[in-house]
């Protein structure tokens, strides 16, 4: 069983250097429940590095109070040096700790490219992918008033439409190797009456582009309590023959291999007997 999911530092708590204690924490509260291995996967824009690539990427939507608190948290987050936090987690390596070095990046419409080409010149061993917002308004921030009361202005239909098509370009790019919670849109209970289009589209996306979808606890432990994917997606990455990988998308060591015995159940219930792990982004097997 594997975690490759896993955070640092907590949503809008200020970066602090990494350390190889931190991180042999991470791994001994994992093995404690019965995950071998972690992906380290830190937000791209937490470092200031990622400013080279999509630094200002939000002025191109229209000015607006979303907009705003867009790119006021970007700025209040957007501090860590992606050098420092590499180093460490390859020191953890050489000192064989059972981690792999990774990093959640983002969908930047038009600016993938950009964003793939900066990441090439370090030694990553799995970048995950993910759908946060759809133009500038951050769909998951759950304790942003702001935020939340966009979801009235734009509605469940077109919330989900818009967020499918993000994947669909995202999978497409060929940046990033694993759709990070696949149906995150849910996150705050907001469901189409009927799902089956979005859904078919987004397993389609996966197994078009070859990637591995991400299997994970979060959902569990938001108001949609549900993990990623939902049992009706899940079945459809299975029936595509999507690879899959398990995550808990710990934002700290709490959470870390959060329900990992679950996991395991659904996907063994699923079918599924085994798991997608990686070293230097080319995917290999892992025992579920």
């Amino acid at each position: 069983m594997i975690d490759y999911h896993l955070h640092l530092w907590p949503h809008g708590e200020r970066d602090r250097d990494v350390v190889i204690e931190e991180l042999a924490a991470f791994c001994e509260r994992a093995q404690g429940r019965g995950v071998d291995e972690i992906a380290i996967t830190e937000h791209f824009y937490r470092f200031r590095q990622a400013g080279s690539a999509v630094g200002g990427f939000f002025r191109r939507y229209p000015d607006s109070p979303v907009r705003a608190e867009m790119e006021r948290y970007w700025e209040e987050n957007s501090r860590a040096d992606l050098d420092a936090y590499v180093e460490t987690v390859l020191a953890a390596k050489r000192e064989g700790l059972p981690v792999v070095l990774g990093l959640e990046v983002d969908y930047y419409e038009g600016a993938m490219d950009r964003v793939a080409a900066l990441l090439a010149g370090y030694p990553f061993d799995v970048l995950l992918g993910s759908v946060h917002w759809v133009g500038a308004w951050a769909f998951d921030h759950l304790s942003d008033p702001i935020m939340m009361a966009e979801w009235e202005r734009v509605g469940v239909e077109p919330a989900w439409a818009a967020y499918t098509r993000s994947l669909e370009e995202l999978a497409a790019s060929g940046a990033v190797d694993v759709l990070a919670h696949p149906d995150l849109i849910k996150v705050a209970g907001h469901r189409p009456e009927v799902p089956d289009e979005y859904e078919a589209r987004m397993a389609e996306a996966a197994r078009a582009s070859g990637m591995v979808a991400e299997v994970s606890s979060a959902g569990a432990r938001k108001p949609v309590g549900e993990i990623y994917p939902s049992p009706s997606l899940l079945a459809r990455f299975v029936a595509a023959g999507v690879p899959l990988t398990t995550a808990s998308d710990a934002h700290g060591l709490g959470d870390v291999a959060d329900r990992s015995s679950q996991l395991r159940a659904t996907l063994e219930a699923a079918g599924v007997s085994e798991l997608a792990a990686f070293r230097a982004r080319r995917r290999q097997s892992a025992l579920l």
